[in-house]
């Protein structure tokens, strides 16, 4: 059957509504045959793919059968996603590469920039549905991997016996299990394809996110998840030639592939990309136009941020190619170009997959050729920069230090440390505190969009964030070394820089035992010690103790351990093994009468007990946000995390728990009865944090004791004279943040400062809502500097309005606590410069005192 006559006999039966199973072979090209002792994909299920949504486990068993038979096939489990799922590649290529493939893949990688030869095998990474719910690609993925270990034709023939295909088949397990069972659990014998009917209204959180409702197709450069890891180290190890992302986008769409839109490229991706993208294409139109089927290219999407799935392999010389296919959201649905069926949506997968094959060995010269190109133009960068690299250090926080090293170890970012101190715009690296990152190196460009402070583009509208500067998501001090500096800076080559481990040993009979606030996993040793029982409390001012090591200086927020109360009888045994386990120095007081500061008899010495916290998720919530809180509790404080739904909240009592977390959401319609409920709460002594649209609406109900700037307000600071209907689209795109960095100063004296040590704090930002600084003294926290944007895009217009706004207000209702926080400081589990804030808004919120 041509697929010609499949997709129109689909859509007739369809609309009978008769069942009509497609077979596997309805779905491949019609002249090929099949070894008869491998197994199908139908055989493996019981069933036609795309009768069903297919389970995580069912693509696992699959591959694994077809790795088992085919002498094709080989299979590498990479890692597992957060909910133990396995995360599989398989490398397809002829039997004969087969028995020498890892020499293969050290080939390839050492060939990299070098002149290339015809004869060298191209490298095609296959990967299928990053978003669960996008899932056409990955039950496409079950029909390519047959065809691959199966098919016998001469196009597997030429494609295999030269090269190998890297499979991918679902980059989200997690997240695709979730939406398999909520389709599968919907479906009827009759199809339903009303949009409304509840198998196409997914359930929250939907099955496009992870495990913690992360979107995954955003974490190819921050590596917050597993997932990210062990497919950026399998990356990193192949470095194809071609990449390849199939997603779904809405139903009413028809099918997208790359290029988009071309003004919108990263400025570091060479145009060389967008024309070897561009020949690809014209396999994926072709292919297209021979089964009837709507699409488009050049618009829509764009090829910027360097941390989506089609887009990071541009950094390095490979061909990032994005598939949107219009999704059915189910089995069968009504859309604006007709019905649409899930068989329709793996047919497109199938189809630019192959076209994927043709194209690439039609053009596999140029695509040798451009690696020795990239890396070329690469070098002739180097040399005409200014620049020799960039100095980063953090002198108190090893493990948010650590992190952002791991980062750039994990895309092969080589860095040093410094020889000797240096000083470099006013600032002092102390060679002990600080790395060095070259820019004479492979990484170059992705190096220079790590570090970038750009804040215009040759397009200003942005499908995601305008900048991610790590530095700056991490606060560190860092600043660019010009080349005229390069022999003061004298780096020795080392993969990582690590201080000596001087940790004091604990003694017993200690009058006491402190550690410091410094380091981001003290919040982490805290929830710890809590869960074990062990009585702390917290100082709300700084001293200097009395410790086996001599004087010693404790900042506001440490934690101290006094032996006077009724302590674990392991408490000894509790705190070494602590020290074992993080980077944290826990030292023995020998006396409760200080050097300097407070006394630990203090009054400003506050006992804490373990939080009891409570995050509001459900429908009418922002599931990123909800899941960036659960995933900081869960993975950095190993706190437990009390998550009720919106829904739900009027039936929860409310004096069970100590906080309660609102994240970005639509909160018009919660109840008066539960409004009144939670006002009751946080005058008894309840502490209510809130960010984004949810401190709005902390105002509207006279809880949180400031204004905004109102939506005429913000629509009036810019000019609408003079503009064209043709204007519109910039015109929008410059009312809107997108994700841009932001400079604040914070009140380093203030309880959610604790731990803290400059009052530089960058924030990001992806919203226009305007929080004015209150007139009343000490309860503004943080606030944008005069000229706030430090990176990123963002109108002068917005600029001027944001400058000298409130970023975070904090103050007493009753004898509760209001926190507010005009930004996401979790955002994409990666903003260690703004996630404190949240530790300190739970632990420290003991120590706020001013009125509202």
């Amino acid at each position: 059957m041509s697929r010609l006559f499949f997709t129109f006999a689909l859509s007739l039966l369809l609309t009978s509504q008769t069942l009509f199973a497609v077979t596997d072979n309805d779905y491949l090209p019609a002249n090929t045959q099949y070894n008869p002792t491998i197994t199908s994909p139908t055989q493996s299920l019981g069933a036609e793919v795309g009768d069903w949504h297919v389970r995580h486990d069912q693509i696992v068993n699959y591959m694994r059968t077809l790795a088992a038979q085919s002498d094709r096939v080989s299979l590498l489990e990479t890692g597992r996603s957060h909910e133990n799922r396995p995360l599989l590649l398989l490398a397809f290529t002829s039997p004969a590469n087969q028995n020498k493939l890892s020499e293969l893949q050290a080939q390839h990688v050492a060939n990299l920039g070098k002149p290339a030869n015809d004869n060298d095998p191209l490298v095609l990474w296959m990967g299928y549905s990053v978003h669960g719910n996008e899932s056409s690609g990955s039950n496409a993925a079950l029909l390519v991997a047959y065809y691959l270990a199966a098919g016998q034709n001469a196009q597997i023939d030429a494609l295999l016996k030269d090269n190998i295909v890297l499979l991918d088949p679902s980059i989200n397990p997690d997240g695709l299990s979730r939406f398999a069972q909520w389709a599968n659990m919907h479906k009827g014998q009759t199809l339903v394809a009303d949009p409304m009917n509840r198998e196409h209204q997914e359930a929250w959180p939907s099955g496009r996110t992870n495990h913690y409702w992360f979107d995954l197709n955003r974490d190819w450069l921050l590596l917050t998840h597993p997932e990210s890891r062990a497919r950026i180290a399998q990356y990193q190890k192949w470095r194809p030639h071609v990449l390849t992302d199939f997603h779904e986008m809405g139903s009413d769409s028809t099918f997208f592939f790359q290029p988009g839109v071309p003004e919108r490229k990263n400025p570091w991706t060479p145009l060389k990309n967008v024309e070897l993208t561009a020949a690809l294409g014209d396999f994926h139109a072709k292919a297209l136009d021979d089964t009837k089927q709507l699409y488009f290219t050049q618009e829509g999407y764009d090829d910027f941020y360097y941390g989506k799935g089609s887009t990071y392999p541009d950094a390095f010389g490979s061909i990032g190619i994005l598939f949107e296919q219009a999704s059915s959201r189910g089995h069968l649905r009504d859309t604006a170009n007709g019905l649409l069926s899930f068989q329709q949506t793996i047919q497109n997968q199938v189809t630019t997959s192959l076209s994927t094959f043709a194209g690439a060995l039609a053009n596999k010269s140029a695509l040798l050729n451009y690696q020795q190109e990239f890396a070329q133009q690469t070098e002739q960068l180097v040399k005409k920069d200014d620049l020799s690299g960039y100095l980063v250090q953090e002198a108190l926080d090893d493990s948010r230090f650590a992190r952002f090293q791991a980062i750039l170890q994990a895309h092969k970012i080589e860095f040093f440390a410094p020889a000797k101190d240096i000083k470099v715009d006013d600032k002092n690296f102390v060679a002990s505190n600080s790395i060095f990152v070259p820019l004479e190196q492979e990484r170059y460009r992705l190096i220079k969009s790590l570090f970038s402070t750009r804040q215009s583009f040759d397009d200003n509208t942005f499908y995601d964030v305008s900048n991610w500067n790590l530095p700056l998501a991490f606060n560190l001090d860092y600043a660019p070394v010009e080349k005229k500096l390069w022999r003061k800076v004298a780096p020795e080559k080392q993969s990582s820089t690590s201080r000596a481990d001087v940790k004091p040993q604990l003694i017993e009979n200690a009058y006491a035992y402190a550690f410091t606030w410094d380091d981001s996993k003290a919040p982490t040793l805290l929830s710890r010690l809590l869960r074990a029982g062990v009585k702390v409390q917290l100082a709300g001012d700084a001293l200097v103790a009395q410790t086996t090591q001599g004087s010693t200086s404790f900042g506001a927020g440490s934690v101290m351990i006094p032996t006077a109360l009724k302590q674990p009888t392991k408490l000894l045994e509790i705190l070494h093994q602590q020290s074992r386990d993080l980077p944290i120095a826990i030292h023995s007081l020998t006396s409760g009468l200080t050097r300097q500061g407070i006394d630990l008899g203090s009054n400003q010495m506050v006992n804490i007990e373990l939080p009891k916290v409570l995050l509001v998720g459900g429908e009418g919530t922002s599931q990123y946000e909800a899941g960036e809180v659960w995933h900081h509790f869960d993975k950095e404080l190993e706190m437990p995390l009390t998550i009720v739904d919106l829904d739900s909240l009027s039936s929860v009592k409310l004096e069970n728990y100590s906080h309660i977390i609102w994240v970005e959401g639509n909160y018009k319609s919660v109840a008066t009865k539960t409004v009144e409920s939670i006002e009751k709460w946080l005058k008894q002594g309840g502490v209510l944090i809130g960010q984004q649209s949810a401190i709005k609406w902390f105002a509207d109900n006279k809880w949180l004791k400031t204004q905004f700037k109102s939506d005429k307000d913000i629509a009036l600071a810019f000019e609408i004279k003079g503009l064209q209907y043709s204007d519109m689209e910039a015109f929008k795109a410059k009312q809107r943040i997108a994700g841009a960095v932001f400079a604040t100063q914070l009140d380093l004296s203030h309880p959610l400062a604790f731990g803290f040590h400059k009052s530089d704090l960058a924030v990001f930002r992806n919203n226009n809502q305007i929080m004015l600084k209150p007139e009343k003294p000490f309860i503004t926290v943080a606030s944008y500097t005069a000229k706030p944007l430090i990176a990123g895009y963002t109108a002068a217009e917005l600029q001027e309005l944001i400058g000298n706004s409130a970023t975070v207000i904090a103050h007493t209702k009753g004898k509760g606590k209001i926190i507010a926080f005009n930004t996401d400081v979790n955002f994409r589990g990666v903003w260690q410069g703004t996630s404190r804030l949240m530790d300190n808004a739970i632990f420290m919120a003991a120590f706020i005192n001013a009125g509202g």
